[in-house]
């Protein structure tokens, strides 16, 4: 026997150990509970400001015309739809076509419900983390940068743990989840028109590298056209094929209740299954609270840190209620979901049997479609990498170095196995969800405060603008707000 398999098999077995008691247990039940938390607090803020939401996002186009633009670093101005679409794009990926799929094989249809749940109070948590990024931001040299490791320390003065947080997001996004998408991308193009994976793998390097030394402006305007094409090019797809099966939509909303909550899925342990894969999915698809999307919020020029933080939660809702249900119905009208099959195969396969006939159009459009998703969530996670970067140091040779490691990063995921990998990566997401989960817990308060000043200033007939002052004990770390 090679001693080499040997120790890689336990390696892979401890990884698998210590990810599943972080992931199953630990990470569930603090998510839950932090959605719970944020929900009461903010009086279910992502409930009754929906339609400010939705208001909030048909104005963002246009950047905010107040005195707050003058503080702008120079050609920096991204605006509050430019840093939703940077986070739709991290979000709306490999998880949405792929992790929705495994969720149904290992959790049955109640994984559907569960991730409507996490989707639905997790959303509060959204709220608190981007407006909290809002608040602590801070003025780089083309755009404003922020997120959890800038308000952990300018917020509870702790740089160890803002370090920590930042190290483990570059690892967590910057590389393992890059690795991941790229791989992704690879099968699925192997799969549909026999490309080899080397000449993917390539291409994935060069238009990485081509983009990503643009900056977060180029990120961002890249994003903002590819994202809402994309998505808005699949949800009809799935309307299509739900509309094909329209006689099955009741009992496919049954069987998902029935499988969450059913007296014999209870007897058997499947519920249990359900939530676990409901949750951790919905997790690695919408990133409620994992402390991701608070990187891209920071960016935006406001007058107000609210204003992104509803914008941000609306991303939410569009991750998991349109995305992942899209995925949820075509899979699930397919009836293919206990064939064995899993991730974007399955996926795959759903969209040709709800369409019927002898053709590969299923294979060939997930293809497309998960090139697309993923190959910009990998310039979005590779962002959310520079900005913790530059947080630890400040130095522009750090970041090209980090650009170099990921393109090769983005190379080797797309040639090789990725069990090991994706192991540690759950591992570094739990602890660096756990981390931001802790902080935003502390920090909240000014959260539910800044919501409080928005909505005065609202209902006095104004358009929202935060000023330092107004919360005087931590003006001295909110300088973008003077």
């Amino acid at each position: 026997m090679d001693p080499s398999s040997g120790f890689s098999t336990a390696l892979q077995n401890a990884v698998n150990a210590v990810s599943g008691v972080l992931t199953d247990y630990v990470l569930v039940t603090v998510l839950l509970i932090v959605a719970v938390v944020f929900t009461v607090r903010t009086r279910g803020v992502q409930f009754r400001m929906a339609g400010e939401m939705l208001h909030l996002l048909v104005r963002s186009g246009k950047r905010d015309n107040d005195r707050r633009q003058n503080d702008a670093p120079a050609h920096g101005n991204i605006s509050s739809f430019q840093a939703f679409a940077l986070s739709i794009a991290s979000r709306v990926g490999t998880g949405n076509l792929a992790g929705v799929a495994s969720a149904i094989a290992l959790g049955g249809p109640g994984a559907v419900f569960w991730m409507w749940v996490i989707a639905i109070l997790g959303a509060a948590s959204a709220f608190v983390e981007s407006t909290l990024a809002q608040l602590f931001k801070v003025k780089g040299d083309k755009s404003f940068r922020g997120g959890p490791a800038y308000y952990i320390l300018k917020g509870l003065h702790k740089r160890w743990w803002a370090v920590t947080f930042a190290v483990l997001i570059t690892l967590t996004f910057g590389f393992a989840f890059n690795s991941v998408q790229s791989n992704t991308i690879s099968d699925a193009l192997n799969a549909s028109f026999a490309i080899p994976r080397e000449a993917t793998a390539g291409v994935l390097c060069l238009l990485t590298l081509a983009i990503i030394c643009g900056g977060v402006q180029r990120i961002s305007r890249v994003s903002e056209i590819v994202v809402p094409v994309m998505a808005i090019a699949y949800i009809v797809l799935a309307l299509v094929i739900i509309a094909m099966n329209i006689g099955r939509f009741p009992e496919i909303m049954m069987l998902i209740v029935s499988n969450a909550f059913g007296a014999d899925e209870i007897l058997g342990g499947s519920v249990g299954a359900a939530m676990v894969m409901g949750i951790k999915r919905g997790l690695f698809s919408n990133e409620a609270g994992e402390g991701s999307t608070p990187n891209a919020a920071a960016t935006a020029s406001v007058s107000h840190p609210v204003k992104q933080g509803l914008i941000q939660t609306l991303g939410v809702y569009t991750d998991t209620l349109l995305v992942c249900t899209a995925t949820a119905f075509i899979i699930l009208c397919s009836g293919i979901y206990t064939g064995g099959h899993d991730g974007i195969v399955l996926t795959q396969q759903a969209i040709d049997a709800g369409l019927g006939g002898d053709h590969r159009f299923g294979s060939i459009f997930v293809s497309v479609a998960i090139f697309f998703f993923a190959f910009t969530s990998i310039i979005a996670n590779y962002y959310y990498g520079e900005t913790n970067i530059r947080f630890i140091r400040n130095s522009d040779l750090a970041v090209r170095i980090y650009r170099l490691l990921v393109a090769a990063i983005v190379y080797a995921g797309a040639v090789v196995s990725l069990d090991l990998v994706w192991g540690f990566a759950d591992i570094t997401m739990a602890l660096m969800t756990l981390c931001n989960l802790a902080a935003i817990i502390m920090l909240g308060k000014y959260a539910i405060r800044l919501l409080k000043d928005y909505q005065d200033q609202k209902r006095e007939g104004k358009d929202p603008v935060y000023r330092s002052s107004t919360i005087p004990e931590i003006a001295s770390e909110t300088e973008c707000w003077e």
